[in-house]
């Protein structure tokens, strides 16, 4: 479904990404992971989009050169919103609610390409179904929902544009154990309905529990990649990246 080729990005003057290459197929559960500074983050963007947009106080933009391919066709010159129409959706690091507006607003705005309004109605009440807490919020102010909603609502806000493949970024930052798990639980519900998903994630213990294959970020270059039981045999990984 996705491949990104020889991607490299130059950022604020320095190589974020030096040579990624990584492979999602239909109906996988990939995780990244990789030490603060690998360029996770810069590496979802890239995909989604977002990191070619003029970002307010950016006098110029990164630059980016390799290949991003999704079911086939090059996503790397589109603007974000074509990609998002094409089935790639960004749930970003740190929630990020649109603050001045409700939840449902938040919610509603997440379908703002969509036109079929049956089917709109339809995944709103499955992402009720999925995170309940959403519906009794409905008409609250984004801003003063807790970390752990408003993490479900990055996620929520996310599905309702329909994605064929969701980008998560850090989803588990700042929640406590027990949040964790329950937003943890509700991205493999999710996965099971038929989603791709492409996981980052700083808690390596949540990526080995979900994800199917695991590629290891360092310095902007993919260090290894494998399953859980593969990544566990190698003692250096295990030491280096994983902390076991």
């Amino acid at each position: 479904m996705l491949e990104v080729k020889d991607l490299i990005v130059h950022y604020d003057g320095a190589m974020a990404l030096n040579g990624v290459n990584l492979k999602v197929g239909d109906g996988e559960f990939v995780g990244i992971i990789g030490p603060n500074g690998a360029g996770k983050t810069t590496l979802l963007r890239a995909i989604s989009g977002v990191l070619m947009e003029v970002e307010p106080g950016k006098k110029e933009r990164p630059s980016l050169s390799g290949k991003i391919t999704f079911d086939g066709k090059r996503v790397d010159k589109l603007k974000a919103w074509k990609i998002v129409k094409m089935g790639i959706t960004h749930c970003p690091e740190r929630r990020r609610p649109f603050s001045e507006m409700t939840t449902l607003e938040n919610l509603e705005i997440g379908a703002y390409l969509r036109k079929d309004k049956v089917e709109i109605r339809k995944d709103l009440e499955w992402i009720y179904e999925l995170f309940p807490v959403l519906k009794e919020r409905a008409k609250q102010m984004s801003q003063t929902l807790s970390g752990g909603e408003q993490q479900m609502l990055a996620i929520a806000r996310a599905l309702m544009s329909k994605p064929k493949l969701l980008l998560i970024d850090e989803p588990s930052l700042g929640l406590a154990p027990i949040l964790k798990e329950t937003v943890l639980n509700c991205i493999k519900e999710i996965w099971r309905s038929g989603v791709t998903i492409l996981l980052v994630e700083q808690d390596v213990a949540i990526t080995l529990a979900t994800a199917q294959r695991i590629y290891v970020l360092a310095h902007g270059r993919i260090a290894t990649q494998g399953t859980k039981e593969e990544l566990m045999k190698d003692r250096d990984v295990r030491e280096i990246y994983l902390g076991l």
